[in-house]
């Protein structure tokens, strides 16, 4: 009699975990459609492309547990919630190709975002990361990652991997330096490493022949590498508030710069708020034909 109490109870425990009682009031519309014998699989979008499971600005501390069993899951939204910890059953949702982790106070994400092999964007800005787990450069699809508003240093050197990347943005952490690795990125159009600790930009720059924008405002650069000027593809170049006085010669180079930009979403040369040189400031004023002219002429004089 005992034992079959204890095997009705055990029964009993399953459901309720299941189905979160306790936290009817936090997530209501899922508790209810569950509550009524509905299969969670009828709560996921079906477009015409992939399908979707969101859980958008619930004041989630929890992911719900019925979620990794979501398997058929290609674009996950969990953004904009109190979320401290991403479980290693990630690692489950294999199918995913968009994973939505921004606005949440994430220190951390798992080995098991590894096992993602479809994936292709991952957004896990604004949370509070110190560091990315290396394991995330097996994730050989991905091709856009968004890290910015974190606490990061640096990156894992085997992020060079990531050959698929196209567009990085690492602003608003405290890089003191843009991470060796990136420069092995040979697919990127777009880099944004701007609010950060950066004193300078490496010669190695160069090597990103696909960069299309480049955005490094608000650090203390104290010069512009000559190197910059050798990624001919570059359409925004941004150096807003920094500490740049003097500009090379071989700012011509950059031919796809139109203008001097001064509206922030301009493609252009951005350069205001840095104490350049006479006569830089009055030249600048007068536009980049002018500005190109005046430093050709300096560098053969």
């Amino acid at each position: 009699m005992g034992a079959r109490q204890s095997r009705a109870s055990s029964k009993d425990k399953g459901p309720r975990r299941i189905l979160f009682p306790g936290r009817r009031q936090k997530f209501s519309p899922w508790d209810d459609a569950l509550l009524s014998g509905r299969d969670p699989r009828s709560l996921l979008k079906r477009g015409m492309h992939h399908v979707s499971f969101s859980l958008v600005t619930r004041g989630m501390t929890d992911i719900p547990d019925f979620l990794w069993g979501l398997s058929e899951v290609q674009k996950l939204n969990l953004s904009h919630n109190q979320l401290r910890v991403l479980p290693p059953e990630v690692g489950k949702l294999t199918r995913i190709v968009v994973l939505n982790l921004c606005g949440n106070r994430l220190k951390s994400l798992p080995g098991e975002v590894s096992l993602l092999q479809c994936l292709r964007v991952l957004f896990v800005n604004m949370n509070c990361l110190t560091e990315v787990p290396a394991e995330l450069s097996l994730c050989r699809k991905l091709e856009v990652l968004s890290l910015s508003h974190n606490c990061l240093a640096q990156l894992p050197a085997c992020f060079a991997d990531l050959s698929r990347l196209r567009k990085l943005n690492l602003s608003h952490n405290v890089f003191a330096h843009i991470p060796m690795c990136v420069f092995s990125l040979k697919e990127l159009i777009f880099l944004h490493v701007g609010s950060n600790r950066l004193e300078n930009i490496a010669e190695s720059i160069q090597h990103l022949t696909s960069l299309q924008i480049f955005i490094a405002e608000g650090n203390n650069i104290h010069s512009f590498p000559r190197s910059l000027c050798l990624v001919t593809s570059l359409e925004l170049l941004n150096l807003n508030n920094n500490d740049i006085q003097t500009l090379p010669g071989e700012l011509h180079l950059l031919c796809r710069l139109v203008r001097i930009a001064w509206n922030p979403m301009d493609k252009g040369l951005h350069i205001s708020h840095n104490p350049l040189s006479k006569p830089l400031p009055e030249l600048v004023e007068g536009g980049l034909e002018m500005l190109f002219g005046y430093l050709k002429d300096k560098k053969h004089t």
